[in-house]
């Protein structure tokens, strides 16, 4: 995600990262308090996104623990083959 958003303003990529792993350790405190993602219908899992400008961070909570999956352009829907290899 750097990479893309540094082919133009690397200033802008190193701050908006860092904004998004701000936003991504409050998820510590209280990750119930974001959304389900809509695709849990046909995936049948339990996941939630952070979303933070025009991405979302995909993760699912796991006891106490909160394991980020993915964090993807927010356009972009989920499909197994994108969180196959974290759920074996």
């Amino acid at each position: 995600m750097w990479e893309y958003i540094a082919q133009d303003k690397p200033d802008a990529a190193t701050a908006f990262i860092m904004r998004l792993e701000e936003q991504i350790s409050t998820l510590e405190r209280f990750p119930e308090r974001c959304p389900l993602v809509p695709e849990n219908e046909l995936l049948g899992a339990a996941y939630r996104h952070l979303l933070y400008g025009n991405y979302r961070t995909i993760f699912k909570i796991v006891g106490p623990r909160v394991i980020i999956l993915r964090v993807l352009y927010g356009a972009r829907l989920l499909d197994t083959g994108m969180l196959e290899r974290f759920e074996k």
